[in-house]
């Protein structure tokens, strides 16, 4: 069962970027930098270091991605504080935190946000209608769970 969550008109998007995707993400924020200066933008460490530089934004940035940034943001979009999460991966490299990239891929598909791997689906997401005004969508119904676990 799902209830439904509202997305505010200004969302919380989070930024992620692999080593080897680094220069995609940052020519797609300077691209995007319209779009996503009416939005909160959130990032995993260095990838948010490097977008604050070249955006001259405010970025809320998290620990690195191997030292429990993908996690963090993980814990943000379970507790509704993550809107949008676009994240260049690269799938090409073996990665020693993969089990972490694989984590937080999973619970954004729990919590139904929207999620871009690459350039093409980031592009789809930023154009969107969807992207200017609330939305709802549906996300788990844990009021079952949390009542068992009291018993």
């Amino acid at each position: 069962m799902t209830i439904k969550a509202k997305m505010p008109l200004s969302k919380t998007i989070a930024l992620v970027a692999h080593d080897n995707k680094k220069k995609d993400m940052l020519e797609w924020v300077m691209y995007n930098k319209g779009s996503l200066s009416k939005h909160k933008i959130c990032a995993t460490g260095t990838t948010g270091g490097l977008i604050e530089e070249a955006l001259n934004i405010k970025v809320n940035c998290f620990k690195s991605g191997p030292y429990g940034g993908d996690q963090q943001i993980g814990a943000g979009i379970a507790n509704g504080e993550i809107d949008i999460l676009i994240f260049f991966w690269d799938p090409l490299t073996q990665l020693p935190h993969d089990p972490d990239v694989k984590a937080l891929l999973r619970i954004a598909a729990v919590w139904n946000i929207p999620v871009a791997c690459d350039r093409a689906s980031a592009d789809f997401i930023i154009s969107s209608d969807l992207i200017h005004r609330e939305y709802e969508r549906d996300v788990p119904n844990l009021s079952g769970h949390m009542n068992r676990l009291k018993k």
